[in-house]
């Protein structure tokens, strides 16, 4: 009996945990441990032993698939729990409580690695919920990205990071604080990436030509270029200039209300360093790191933990001038659209 009576118990407890709504299956388990079994005493007892190991068994397994089919049912927590809108896998209803998401500081939230699309927190420096939609943690209380800034020369504000690094740089050679590689002009569409695809089978001598179409063959991949202007697109089309002008520019890589530097904005943060070279642009409040580049030519990367290229905006004929240091100098110059350079946003 105490062993029909701790099955019972079993059996109940588990069919209310987490109102899981086995009805036909819990009332079956509930009347098959209330079964009692006939014949003489030593006869029931032999049978009960019997009985109790079988009943054990498909018992265990019973539960087991309680286990399993809930995993793949729809759950409600809280008020009306057999009432389950047909649309959500998971609700949660009441008139008393509220649902309290995980909460982190802004150091927490960063130390999370490869946050999935979607991933929602509180964050307790802010004050805000926020969800990360892939590459930027946006805020619930005003829709715009969460960003850390510093300030650089002439007060203006940047990013404190490149984009696609998962934090501020500890050195120069800081591999986490290196982030992506873009092409200059493209969106981020994961060609930026450094280990994303490459894509050689370019049409026309001087690049591709339908720049924002979707559903090309190179989406998401690193377009290789070794003739012609030696650009990922071809410069004599109207408005490609335009791609990262501005906080409106066409495919502006940067969060909302971000922008790329011009080339002025850039060199008057290089003029302001302690010294012309890496050890200059890692002491500066952009901490900016020899991040390398990736080649236009067979999409390998050169120069990583050697030198640190940064495009501006500004264009000059068909390549673009960018920001460029090593161990030894830093100054301005000129290269091709189709190299894989950082980028630093600064705020418009």
């Amino acid at each position: 009996m105490a062993e029909k009576a701790s099955l019972l118990s079993v059996v109940t407890n588990a069919c209310k945990s987490h109102h899981l709504f086995y009805t036909g299956i819990c009332e079956t388990m509930r009347t098959w441990c209330h079964m009692a079994d006939p014949g003489s005493t030593t006869k029931r007892l032999n049978k009960q032993k019997r009985y109790t190991m079988k009943t054990k068994a498909t018992l265990f397994t019973l539960l087991t698939f309680m286990g399993l089919s809930a995993l793949n049912a729809q759950v409600k927590v809280g008020d009306n729990p057999t009432n389950v809108d047909g649309s959500a896998v998971l609700e949660l209803e009441s008139s008393e409580k509220g649902f309290l998401p995980p909460r982190l500081t802004h150091t927490q939230r960063d130390a999370i690695t490869t946050p999935a699309v979607g991933l929602l927190i509180y964050n307790t420096d802010t004050k805000c919920l926020q969800v990360y939609d892939g590459r930027f943690w946006i805020s619930a209380c005003d829709g715009m990205p969460d960003v850390s800034t510093v300030i650089g020369a002439n007060g203006v504000v940047w990013m404190d990071r490149n984009l696609g690094a998962s934090q501020v740089a500890t050195s120069s050679t800081d591999t986490a604080a290196y982030g992506d590689l873009y092409q200059w002009g493209r969106a981020a569409d994961g060609h930026e990436k450094r280990d994303s695809d490459t894509y050689s089978a370019v049409l026309t001598t001087d690049g591709v030509a339908n720049f924002n179409a979707s559903g090309n063959d190179w989406d998401g991949e690193f377009i290789l270029r070794n003739s012609g202007a030696n650009n990922w697109v071809d410069p004599t089309i109207t408005d490609v200039d335009d791609l990262w002008q501005g906080v409106n520019g066409t495919n502006n890589p940067c969060p909302s209300g971000y922008r790329l530097p011009t080339e002025a904005e850039l060199n008057a943060e290089r003029a302001s360093w302690s010294s012309d070279n890496a050890a200059g642009a890692f002491a500066s409040p952009l901490k900016l790191p020899m991040a390398g580049y990736r080649l236009r030519s067979n999409g390998s990367l050169g120069n990583v933990g050697s030198g640190g290229d940064y495009w501006s905006s500004t264009v000059s004929s068909t390549v673009v001038r960018f920001l460029y240091f090593n161990i030894s100098n830093a100054y301005m110059s000129s290269f091709n659209r189709a190299s894989g350079f950082s980028v630093r946003c600064l705020k418009d």
